[in-house]
């Protein structure tokens, strides 16, 4: 048996499937934040693998500037969460709505 490419989108369905039903479901700040990195990676999986089978470096190339793209995203994300836990003790979605002036 060979591993082609409806393998690859099929396993990428499935993290953004999860990603998206941590997102949905969840309420702490954290592990919405997680589901999101996790759909952007299935995302970068379905792209690698499409640029495999096609037998170009394109979809390769875009990869590699949104993982750099990612990285000050999680940088900036993650000091946003821990403002919010410095200032109210709690890192859940109910909170956010208390920051307001």
């Amino acid at each position: 048996m060979t591993i082609g490419l409806a393998h690859y989108l099929l396993v990428s369905a499935a993290l953004f499937g999860l990603g998206l039903l941590g997102v949905i479901l969840r309420r702490n700040l954290l592990v919405i934040y997680m589901g999101l990195e996790l759909m952007l990676n299935a995302a970068n999986l379905a792209l690698v693998a499409f640029s495999r089978f096609n037998n170009n470096l394109h979809g390769q190339v875009m990869v590699f500037f949104i993982i750099t793209v990612a990285a000050a995203e999680v940088s900036v994300g993650l000091a946003l969460i821990v403002a919010l836990f410095r200032r109210r003790q709690s890192t859940h979605v109910e909170d956010l709505t208390s920051l307001k002036f």
